[in-house]
């Protein structure tokens, strides 16, 4: 029996975009200063940071004009990402408009973020402002296959369970909202200054 036509296809695939924007040595520099600044003002709350300081959720009203670009950055990512899910799946794109929550994150030795979700979102991102000293090790993002029993139960030596990404400067990641994924304790001796980003499809879903 000849397998040679056989139709093979990945089904449920998760997507997940990286993009390093271009250019952006000022604007990081900008962000860092009101970020820093808002810092010194304000106890930050606590969500799954353990350690650190999480600012409120907002649109980055205290970034000011670096603040709005940065979310305009994130909507045409999210844009671009969209558009590439419905050519994927061979349906017309919808426009869509993004409700956009954002808030900064600073972490020092030790800090990290433990596993979770972002619920009632579409899209769940990063974006890095500051890596923290590149000679060190940094905290990378870990994200999880949402499919946590796929990553046992089937192939183990060839499916992947987990994805890890590096911060660096000007890098924007952006997956769905519903894969899982942490942040492991920084060992860098510098400051690292990321700004998390959830983008909602209204009407939601």
């Amino acid at each position: 029996m000849s397998l040679a036509q056989a139709r093979f296809t990945n089904i449920f695939a998760t997507p997940l975009v990286t993009h390093v924007l271009e250019d952006v040595t000022e604007l990081n520099a900008l962000l860092r200063e009101r970020i820093l600044s808002h810092h010194s003002e304000s106890a930050g709350i606590s969500k799954s940071n353990r350690g650190g300081w999480h600012s409120e959720v907002g649109e980055l009203e205290f970034c000011g004009d670096a603040g709005e670009l940065l979310i305009s950055h994130m909507r045409a990512l999210g844009d671009e990402a969209t558009r590439r899910v419905f050519a994927d799946s061979g349906e017309p794109v919808c426009p869509v408009h993004w409700k956009v929550y954002a808030w900064a994150n600073v972490n020092r030795a030790g800090d990290f973020n433990k596993m979770h979700v972002h619920p009632a979102s579409t899209w769940s991102g990063t974006y890095y402002v500051d890596a923290g000293d590149p000679t060190d090790a940094v905290a990378l993002l870990h994200l999880f296959d949402p499919c946590q029993a796929r990553a046992v139960t089937f192939l183990p030596q060839a499916v992947r369970d987990s994805v890890y990404i590096h911060p660096k400067p000007g890098l924007m990641v952006l997956f769905p909202s519903y894969v899982p994924h942490m942040v492991f304790p920084h060992e860098g001796k510098g400051t690292r200054i990321s700004i998390a980003f959830n983008l909602s499809k209204e009407p939601y879903p």
